[in-house]
């Protein structure tokens, strides 16, 4: 029997295997930096299966129609971390019953309704990308978003460290999948933040300073920190200076 060029299409499609597509553009990538520049820094946005060891993963997988944020993270110790997220469904604290029963979370408080959903302030064991993290010196880019088991994960390193989180990714998940990839450089990225200011920043998010309602004044976030209130305020003024100045740069990623 003759086969038609669309049987054909059909079958070459069918016989090429799942990793195709990924190496396709990772071969892609090699190619296109052959030379690689100093600062030259790599954007990608992966969509991964969360593992069932990690609350986020069962629980999503367990309400499909739930939506997650991580807007945050905060050391609590070298083990342990506490976060921020937004999850959809009311009436305000509806979840936070059932995430407090997973093995990897520590503890869980209801801070208030936003939207169609509540914010949560969840301390959880570090799960071992952070430990990468870590070791890469990497910050994490918020927010992250978590549905139906799946998490958008956004990748914003140097190529060196890319091809680590590359490997982690697929030991984690084999049918991870690549939603876009680009390059950008660094300077063009990211705001040239201090390791001090990206502290005062994740400390002052996680107390709830930049949310609208403000959860907690300058007073009592100085208080909290140890430091005094005209100190805190003028970091967080130079921090949003250069939020400020990198949204607005020609050619910044966040414009």
């Amino acid at each position: 029997m003759t086969s038609t060029p669309g049987k054909r299409l059909l079958a070459r499609g069918r016989s090429r295997g799942p990793d195709d597509g990924i190496e396709a553009r990772l071969k892609e990538l090699r190619k296109s930096t052959e030379e690689p520049t100093p600062d030259r820094l790599f954007l990608a946005t992966l969509r991964i299966r969360i593992p069932k060891n990690l609350w986020t993963g069962p629980f999503s997988s367990g309400h499909p129609n739930v939506r997650l944020e991580v807007l945050n993270r905060v050391d609590v110790n070298p083990g342990l971390s506490v976060s921020d997220y937004w999850i959809s469904g009311s009436p305000p604290g509806v979840w936070a019953t059932e995430v407090s029963t997973y093995p990897d979370v520590v503890h869980v408080d209801s801070l208030a309704e936003v939207g169609d959903g509540c914010l949560y302030r969840i301390t959880y064991k570090n799960p071992p990308i952070i430990y990468l993290y870590r070791r890469l010196r990497l910050p994490l880019q918020f927010p992250l978003r978590v549905q139906a088991g799946f998490i958008a994960w956004e990748i914003v390193a140097r190529r060196s460290q890319f091809d680590e989180i590359i490997e982690h990714t697929r030991a984690v998940d084999p049918d991870f999948s690549i939603v876009s990839i680009r390059r950008r450089p660094l300077r063009a990225h990211l705001p040239l933040l201090t390791e001090a200011q990206h502290l005062l920043l994740n400390q002052a998010m996680a107390a709830g300073y930049f949310a609208v309602p403000r959860g907690i004044t300058l007073t009592a976030l100085a208080r909290k920190l140890n430091r005094s209130k005209s100190g805190v305020s003028e970091s967080i003024a130079l921090i949003e200076k250069k939020l400020f100045e990198t949204a607005l740069r020609p050619g910044s990623a966040l414009a």
